[in-house]
């Protein structure tokens, strides 16, 4: 496998509406990125259904340093994003959502925030220096009430525990260990590198709503998810010391 500085591990699930927008910003993105370093750009098609996996080969199938992987079933999230890191080979590597929800030309920005003294970065919308844009007041609610839960349970000095726009050390993924195959994953990962005493910082930004497409959130089921993680967590903390995780950049 060859050696990239930069793995960018996107997971697409029905997406075919936004892969025209998708690749083009990505593009840009990707042009300034490569000044960086060598770049490899990872792609999973999580089992859609509405041909993103035959436009995903069509739209990226030529582009270099490119990874297409297909599930032949939705397996969520979680799943897909576990598939993304099995075949990325960056020391650094970024997840972003493929709909623009956190645009990529702000991928610099979250690299610049991933110091020598961090192995991790979250975007974090609800930090004092992000915000919010055109959201559906629920969704913000149920999020900011999760990520309000796990702050108590784990680090008050995390805002954000939600956000899948993340920059991650590969030595963080590799030693890890996450099992929720849908969106909590996105919570575990980060709170499995919390408890771990990995170091965390969070990039303040603007969660806006979809750029394109539908959100493929199914609400209530992960809100049950989150709360039989919040309380497995709980147990772990009244079995077994509080672990002193050093978070930086706040």
């Amino acid at each position: 496998m060859a050696h990239y500085d930069i793995s960018i591990v996107i997971p697409c699930y029905n997406e075919a509406e936004g892969l025209s927008i998708m690749r083009d910003r990505l593009g840009q993105a990707l042009t300034g990125l490569r000044e960086r370093g060598n770049v490899q750009l990872v792609l999973v098609n999580d089992g859609s259904r509405d041909g993103t996996g035959e436009l995903l080969e069509q739209t990226f199938g030529s582009w270099p340093d490119t990874v297409i992987v297909h599930h032949a079933t939705n397996r969520g999230l979680g799943a897909a994003l576990r598939t993304g890191f099995a075949h990325a080979s960056g020391e650094i590597i970024v997840t972003c959502d493929s709909d623009g929800t956190y645009p990529f030309s702000e991928i610099p920005a979250l690299l610049d925030h991933l110091t020598p003294d961090v192995d991790l970065v979250t975007a974090s919308p609800y930090h004092p220096g992000g915000g919010i844009e055109n959201v559906p007041a629920y969704r913000i609610f149920i999020s900011k009430s999760a990520s309000l839960c796990y702050r108590l349970l784990v680090d008050a000095r995390i805002h954000t525990y939600t956000a899948l726009f993340r920059a991650c050390r590969r030595h963080v993924i590799d030693h890890i260990t996450t099992h929720a195959d849908g969106f909590l994953m996105v919570t575990e990962w980060l709170v499995e590198a919390l408890l771990s005493g990995y170091r965390v910082a969070e990039y303040p930004t603007t969660l806006r709503v979809r750029q394109y497409g539908q959100s493929k959130a199914r609400v209530w089921q992960i809100t049950k998810t989150h709360i039989r993680y919040m309380t497995s967590i709980l147990q772990r903390r009244l079995t077994q010391p509080r672990t002193k995780a050093i978070s930086h950049g706040r």
